[in-house]
């Protein structure tokens, strides 16, 4: 009996929980007695064309508490949306504007919106997003033309800034807060200009790389010119050196008669081997060997 009234128990709970609990729990939000609001939704309650409630709290709301007696008959002949409250973004790619050169210019602009007024978001415009997104296409297009083209490609944060004091009072209308606006590309829209553009600065980069080559052969040529007149100079010194050296050497060297005699018969004797006639030597008093060398000659 124990095991056939806990399998029992059991089954009736698990019926309970999984079948009976939910459809009892449907049955309460349809007839309007509690809702739940998600984190960062909002749901907008209208009766007979008119808003009663606006429910932005996340958690568990007890409907008749704030509707009154309109809380069990507003699911049925009333209506609820629910809106999405959460930061969202948006990118416009290549705006058309013209700068004060009249080069065709492309923008891309990204913002951020999120719904700061569900009641004028839903009725004071029928498609909010897309006008906002028109709205703020037209004020890039208004509010960036005609700049110089410098200040449009390198001043982006003031530029930022015009056009989100543009747009923002309108959003607001509309029941959009505008976050934070930024162009993120400016860029050129004639293939023709950029391919111009291309070849201007290629044509620079030749002219610059040519001068640095021409500069660094300049200045090897002075570094190797002034090089080589220091050396000449050097060396002039030096050979103009070498007689007075020399002279000097001598004059000490013939103090002395032997050793200038020594030193005279060493340099004949050093020029004689270094020519190129030939020697013959004879021994002393041999009149023979004499007699045949001058017949041979």
């Amino acid at each position: 009996m124990g095991i056939r009234a806990f399998t029992i128990t059991f089954a009736a709970t698990f019926i309970g929980c999984s079948v009976l609990v939910p459809v009892l729990l449907a049955m309460l939000r349809a007839f309007g007695f509690y809702t739940i609001v998600n984190e960062s939704r909002c749901k907008v309650y209208i009766l007979f064309g008119k808003v009663v409630a606006v429910l932005n709290e996340p958690g568990l709301h007890f409907l008749p508490g704030k509707l009154g007696m309109s809380a069990f008959i507003i699911n049925w002949v009333g209506k609820s949306y629910e809106l999405d409250l959460r930061l969202d973004q948006e990118y416009l790619r290549s705006q058309p504007v013209n700068s004060e050169e009249g080069a065709p210019m492309g923008i891309g602009i990204w913002y951020e919106m999120y719904i700061s007024d569900p009641v004028a978001y839903l009725f004071k415009n029928s498609d909010p997003r897309g006008s906002l997104a028109a709205n703020v296409s037209n004020s890039t297009m208004r509010c960036l033309s005609n700049l110089p083209l410098d200040k449009m490609l390198e001043d982006r944060h003031a530029m930022s800034q015009t056009v989100r004091e543009e747009v923002s009072p309108k959003s607001n209308e509309w029941g959009y807060q505008l976050g934070s606006i930024y162009i993120r590309k400016v860029h050129f829209r004639d293939a023709g200009m950029i391919k111009q553009i291309e070849e201007k600065v290629v044509n620079r980069l030749r002219q610059v790389t040519s001068a640095i080559k021409q500069a660094g052969a300049n200045q090897v040529s002075i570094i190797t010119s002034t090089a080589e007149r220091q050396a000449a100079i050097e060396f002039a010194k030096a050979a103009a050196m070498r007689p007075r050296i020399v002279g000097d050497a001598l004059q000490e060297i013939t103090k002395d008669a032997e050793v200038s005699a020594a030193l005279f018969q060493v340099l004949e004797v050093q020029n004689i081997l270094s020519g190129n006639g030939s020697i013959t030597l004879i021994p002393k008093n041999n009149e023979l060997l004499s007699a045949l060398v001058a017949g041979r000659k």
